[in-house]
């Protein structure tokens, strides 16, 4: 004999569901509406110019990325913004802001005590050369210029580098907050051509 089965009573959770009265059952059911929600249409978001980005060729990984890239001989590629005797300017490839360019030595050392007098100020004015490339450029409102000395400091790179990041009020906001993201708004490969042409303009002024 099949058991007798019984409709569920689904008023033992009140505002689980929405409720349509089944007439002469007893019972309500949920309506449509509950079980087939409607969502809005989905939107798209358009980002063209990520298909260069896309199709671009990967480097290979290294651990020694400051010493291959400007070893390559292709300054587009490698984002090299300028080049001094010992000291180079590259904008970095993870940014905190738009702009945000990184001053390496060419010589591979880890500390600043590393450095020899003449790389110490060839570095310096590489540092002071890439801020003025970047506020003429972009006009920020501010910059960050500093070193992440060692591990417990935040470097991630052996190979001493300084970052030059420019600030803008109220760059912060809940995205790298709460999402842990950053949203840029220009392609790094615009940031470069911008802020390559003014450092070639500034050298050409001195």
């Amino acid at each position: 004999m099949q058991p007798k089965l019984s409709a569920p009573n689904l008023s033992a959770f009140p505002g689980k569901f929405g409720r349509e009265k089944h007439r002469g059952s007893g019972f309500d059911k949920p309506d449509s509406a509950t079980l087939y929600p409607r969502f809005p249409p989905m939107d798209q978001l358009h980002a063209y110019w990520r298909m260069e980005y896309i199709a671009a060729p990967r480097f290979p990984e290294t651990d020694r990325p400051f010493t291959t890239l400007p070893e390559l001989n292709d300054d587009r590629a490698a984002l090299i913004v300028y080049r001094s005797p010992l000291s180079y300017l590259m904008l970095n490839r993870f940014p905190y802001n738009p702009g945000h360019l990184l001053a390496i030595p060419f010589r591979e050392v880890a500390d600043l005590t590393d450095l020899n007098v003449e790389e110490s100020a060839d570095l310096m004015q590489t540092i002071t050369f890439g801020k003025k490339v970047v506020a003429e450029a972009l006009n920020p409102d501010g910059f960050n210029v500093g070193f992440n000395l060692g591990s417990a400091a935040g470097g991630s790179i052996e190979h001493l580098h300084g970052h030059i990041v420019p600030r803008w009020n109220g760059d912060t906001n809940f995205m790298p907050v709460l999402g842990q993201t950053r949203t840029l708004p220009q392609a790094l490969e615009s940031t470069w051509e911008k802020l390559a042409d003014v450092a070639r303009s500034l050298r050409n002024e001195s």
